[in-house]
């Protein structure tokens, strides 16, 4: 791209801190609409934070309706995006296949698959025997019911990330890298300029998408935003004799081990309950003993499986695990996107889309009034998403 540069401009309408999938992806659709003048402000690499996660699942299934639109409408982008803007994200349909060994958690599911269902989500509840027929490796001991959308899968966040930001450039958007925020300056309501270990860039708008490390931008404009980083971890086996079965993106609900196809092996991943906050990304192997636990008792034949290392990155977590997505009430000209908790690149093209017309003082395709980050201090309804890895 050669608009990626390690200088900034002096001026620019519109300053977007965070160089990931979200980051690209507003600066994508506000340069789509004709807005100009945008820098991006990213402290490595582009996507070298969360969005560098080698794949990332795409799917509707949620509890709460707001992140069903989200992830409904943006997987129709995904599955467009060949077109628009135009690059190949190894995109894979697989579907999502949730694992569930209790009534509760089958109750639970069998409501949120009707609230999807009334939503154009062609989820639906099954047996057993179907889910081990999906995903051969399932056992189904102990195994009550699963939830199965054909239509969910995954695919490659980096390869989305250079798609929107070329797109971006070609639109005369700039991409800082390896350029660190040091600063904000505020006149009365506003922000009036972002200080950088490059210089100083004047500006009439910031959008904060940077992801773990949005708590310190939000404190530098006096925003509350709820953010804390969380590690996770994943594997990957070594190449699998073949004909190995291609299965959809499954899920163990209880243990949050999950597990899907990966070029000629698995990924396997988990989220450590024991897992203590901070920036710490250093992958350890031993983090694979909890995975093969769980997966002794879910899917047994993956417990003995050769790996052939890992990765682990961060979650950007939030206290009812949904997104902080709107208009700070001051400084008025602060926008964020930010605390997805794992499901950010799934939602990123409906958020891009959201911030874009929030920008431009347009109504959004769906209300996110509910995911304002002024829910945690002002007596808001918090609604805890339910399906979370």
């Amino acid at each position: 791209m050669s608009s990626t540069s390690r200088t900034v401009p002096p001026t620019a309408d519109v300053v977007i801190v965070g160089g990931g999938v979200m980051g690209t992806s507003i600066a994508f659709h506000l340069a789509e609409a004709g807005v100009s003048d945008i820098v991006v402000i990213e402290r490595g690499e582009l996507a070298g934070g969360s969005s560098g996660k080698p794949i990332g699942g795409v799917r509707a299934q949620f509890s709460d309706p707001l992140n069903i639109a989200l992830g409904s409408r943006s997987l129709r982008a995904w599955q467009d995006f060949g077109q628009r803007p135009g690059a190949d994200i190894r995109l894979d349909s697989v579907g999502y296949l949730f694992l569930l060994t209790s009534d509760q958690q089958a109750a639970d599911f069998e409501t949120a698959v009707r609230l999807q269902n009334g939503l154009g989500v062609p989820s639906r509840m099954i047996g057993p025997h179907e889910a081990q027929r999906l995903c051969p490796y399932v056992s189904t001991d102990g195994l009550v019911a699963a939830a199965y959308s054909p239509t969910d899968g995954h695919a490659r966040p980096q390869l989305a990330v250079q798609g929107y930001a070329r797109a971006a450039a070609g639109a005369g958007v700039t991409f800082a890298t390896h350029t660190t925020v040091t600063g904000l300056d505020t006149t009365g309501d506003r922000v009036t300029a972002v200080h950088t270990d490059h210089g100083r860039i004047s500006c009439s708008t910031v959008i904060c998408t940077a992801g773990a490390w949005s708590a310190r931008l939000g404190e530098m404009a006096g925003v509350h935003l709820p953010v804390r980083p969380v590690r996770r971890q994943l594997a990957f086996t070594a190449p699998l004799a073949p004909p190995a079965p291609r299965i959809p993106f499954t899920i163990d609900f209880a243990s949050t081990a999950y597990f899907h196809n990966s070029d000629d092996g698995l990924l396997f991943g988990l989220a450590d309950p024991g897992q203590d906050e901070g920036f710490d990304t250093t992958w350890t192997p031993d983090w694979l003993d909890l995975f093969r636990a769980a997966a002794r008792r879910r899917a047994p034949a993956l417990a003995g499986m050769e790996t052939s290392g890992g990765w682990a990155g961060l979650y950007e977590v939030t206290p009812d695990h949904n997104a902080l997505i709107g208009r700070a009430g001051a400084p008025h000209n602060f926008l964020y996107a930010t605390g997805f908790s794992g499901h950010g690149f799934l939602q990123a093209p409906a958020v891009g889309e959201i911030v874009r017309d929030l920008y431009l003082e347009r109504t959004p395709f769906v209300d996110v009034t509910p995911f304002s980050a002024d829910r945690f201090t002002a007596g808001a309804e918090i609604r805890p998403e339910i399906h979370v890895v």
